[in-house]
């Protein structure tokens, strides 16, 4: 899975939050100030190329869906940050968010009951 670019990843958040999307659904759901929409176009188009997304034409519209899950690339994304950063070890990604007061201590609690119970959510 290739690496996307943090434009990519701005779009394809919005792609899998609109499940099956033309490129004006995506550009009338960013923010404002809005990207051109040949801006977003090009981008839609990389990710079709990088194999984020499928498409399919409609008469003279394309309309895009998503390949790749949203939890398989945070799965992949996460893993290469902790490989990355925290020496493979997800312990000290933790402990880098303890340090840095991202996660409080009823947090923590949580994440560790959550462990011992098998959760996922």
């Amino acid at each position: 899975m290739e690496k996307l670019t943090h434009q990519e990843e701005t779009i394809m958040l919005h792609v899998w939050q609109l499940k099956e999307c033309v490129v004006k659904d995506i550009v009338n759901i960013l923010d404002d100030p809005k990207p051109p929409y040949t801006t977003v176009a090009s981008i839609v188009r990389n990710l079709e190329q990088k194999g984020y997304l499928n498409s399919r034409k409609y008469a003279n519209v394309y309309v895009y869906t998503p390949k790749i899950e949203e939890d398989e690339y945070k799965k992949v994304f996460m893993s290469d940050v902790v490989k990355s950063y925290f020496e493979n070890s997800y312990k000290e990604l933790v402990s880098f968010f303890v340090k840095e007061e991202k996660i409080s201590p009823k947090e923590l609690k949580e994440i560790v009951r959550m462990i011992e119970n098998g959760e996922s959510k």
